[in-house]
C-alpha cells in the first residue's frame, strides 16, 4: 500500500514539492553541530579533536554522529592515514564548500535579525489570547 502524501490544500504540488526538499534539507543541517561542525570545517581539513575542541560541549558519541550523517550526505569527507596512532582528518567536499557560500549569508542575516525575531517572539507569547489564523 502506498502512503499518501500530506494535504497540501490548494498549494500548487510543484512547490509544495520543492518546499519538502527545501525542509528536509534544512532539517538535516540546521541543527546545531551541523552547524558547528561545518563551520569549523571551513578553515580546512581537521582532525576528530580539533573539531571537537573547537566546538565545544559537544560529546563524543554526538560528533561523531554529526560528522557520520555530513560523511552520507556528501558534505563532508572522511580520510583515515595508516600511522601510529591511527590519524583521521575531516574536510568539506566540493559540496561542502557550497554549503558554505549559502550557510554564510543567512548567519549573517540571521545575526542581523535576531533581535527583531526575540522582540516579536515575546510581543507574540505577551498577548492574553492566541491570535487565531484566518
Amino acid at each position: 500500500m502506498a502512503s499518501a502524501k500530506p494535504s497540501t490544500s490548494g498549494i500548487n504540488p510543484d512547490r509544495a514539492d520543492h518546499c519538502r526538499v527545501v525542509g528536509a534539507v534544512l532539517d538535516r543541517i540546521g541543527d546545531k553541530w551541523t552547524i558547528m561542525a561545518v563551520s569549523v570545517l571551513t578553515d580546512g581539513p581537521a582532525r576528530f579533536t580539533t573539531i571537537m575542541r573547537e566546538i565545544g560541549g559537544v560529546t563524543h558519541r554526538m560528533l561523531t554522529l554529526t560528522l557520520r550523517g555530513l560523511e552520507r550526505d556528501g558534505l563532508v569527507t572522511r580520510t583515515a592515514y595508516a600511522t601510529v596512532p591511527p590519524r583521521v582528518e575531516y574536510e568539506l567536499t566540493e559540496l561542502g564548500r557550497t554549503l558554505t557560500t549559502t550557510l554564510i549569508p543567512l548567519a549573517h542575516w540571521s545575526e542581523a535579525n535576531w533581535q527583531t525575531i526575540r522582540a516579536a517572539q515575546d510581543q507574540h507569547d505577551a498577548r492574553s489570547e492566541p491570535a487565531l489564523a484566518d
